[in-house]
């Protein structure tokens, strides 16, 4: 499906979904320290700082978030990724371009090939006491090195959060339907498994500085990662 059919959609399906949302323009601004960077049962860069901007209005939302490595370490890249989202009621639908300067360094480099951006299509719904979302790349850069065609390299993920001795809790399943070079997968996997625990810390009457963990098990993989962080909010 290319980019243009797939706004087109969604757009669509916006236009007929009636608005619950607030008329009112919000915005939230936050950056996250991490001891490790680990999505999808990847660890994709050690120790850095994750920034967050993103303004929402009448259920759509734009976000921009990033990863800047603090370290050294060979692989660890710089990442931007640009989301557009809409929201009614508990279903979620929107398009994030992913991109890094591990391949190609230019932002605005689109080639099929050997473009560092790759495009992805989702959809989510919150129950309540379980959410759940599907996820796939339709465009840019996700192919299977031995054919050369598209893999469209698909995610599916369950969160459920609670809420147990003063911490904010949440627990994650993901899976990995077929083959991704993309996930690293030859099939089938299960890639996440995870829980993590929140902490607000008082500081001052006006002033809390949440911190987290979060231990992350890769069954496909066989690879288990411990994440420590702490947030700083803006607005």
């Amino acid at each position: 499906m290319r980019i243009r059919q797939f706004v087109i959609i969604l757009l669509t399906l916006c236009a007929v979904t009636p608005v619950q949302a607030q008329d009112k323009v919000e915005g939230s601004l936050q950056a996250d320290f991490v001891s490790s960077y680990v999505w999808r049962g990847l660890r994709l860069g050690h120790v850095g700082v994750q920034p967050e901007l993103s303004v929402g209005w009448k259920g759509f939302s734009l976000s921009a978030w990033g990863n800047v490595p603090l370290s050294k370490h060979e692989g660890d890249c710089h990442e931007i990724d640009l989301t557009l989202s809409y929201e009614t009621g508990g279903l979620t639908l929107g398009i994030v371009d992913y991109w890094d300067d591990s391949g190609d360094p230019r932002f605005f480099y689109f080639k099929k090939d050997d473009t560092g951006h790759s495009f992805e299509g989702f959809v989510a719904y919150d129950f309540g006491p379980l959410s759940a979302s599907w996820q796939t790349i339709f465009a840019g850069y996700d192919w299977q090195e031995d054919d050369g065609k598209r893999a469209y390299s698909s995610y599916f993920e369950l969160q459920a959060p609670f809420r147990l001795v003063t911490c904010d809790w949440q627990a994650t399943a993901g899976l990995v339907p077929w083959a991704s070079d993309y996930y690293e997968t030859h099939g089938f996997s299960v890639t996440t498994l995870s829980l993590r625990a929140t902490k607000d810390i008082k500081i001052t009457d006006h002033f809390s500085l949440p911190l987290f963990a979060e231990l992350h098990a890769n069954p496909s993989s066989q690879s288990l990662y411990f994440v420590a962080g702490l947030t700083l909010k803006a607005f």
